[in-house]
C-alpha cells in the first residue's frame, strides 16, 4: 500500500507564490518520476511539471519560467515552487509518482490540493 499525502495550497493574490509539497510513504521500493499535474473545472487534466529520479525536469508551456519542481529521494518528497501567479493557474493540483512497489511498476496519485489564486 502507498499513499501520496499532498500540502500546501491555498488562496493567493495575482503575482504571489505557494509552494506545495507531496510526500510518499508505504510499501515502496524505488520511486521513478514524480509530478504535478493540475485540473481546473470543466478542463483536462494537464501536466505541470515532471522530475525523473536523476533530476530531470518537463514543464507544461503555460509555467516554464514561473514553477520550479525539486524532489528530496531521501523523503520521498516532491515539491512545485509556484510564483508569479496568475488567476489561470486556479486549479485541484494532484501529485503523481511511478512507484516500483511489491516487484511491480503502478501509477500512484495523491488526493489534490486545490489552489486559488484571485485577481
Amino acid at each position: 500500500q502507498v499513499q501520496l499525502v499532498e500540502s500546501g495550497g491555498g488562496l493567493v493574490q495575482a503575482g504571489g507564490s505557494l509552494r506545495l509539497s507531496c510526500a510518499a510513504s508505504g510499501s515502496i521500493f524505488i520511486i521513478n518520476a514524480m509530478g504535478w499535474y493540475r485540473q481546473a473545472p470543466g478542463k483536462q487534466r494537464e501536466l505541470v511539471a515532471a522530475t525523473t529520479r536523476g533530476g530531470s525536469t518537463n514543464y507544461g508551456d503555460s509555467v516554464k519560467g514561473r514553477f520550479s519542481i525539486s524532489r528530496d529521494n531521501a523523503k520521498s518528497t516532491v515539491y512545485l515552487e509556484m510564483n508569479r501567479l496568475k488567476p489561470e493557474d486556479t486549479a485541484v493540483y494532484y501529485c503523481h509518482a511511478n512507484i516500483v512497489s511489491s516487484s511491480a511498476l503502478y501509477d500512484y496519485w495523491g488526493q489534490g490540493t486545490q489552489v486559488t489564486v484571485s485577481s
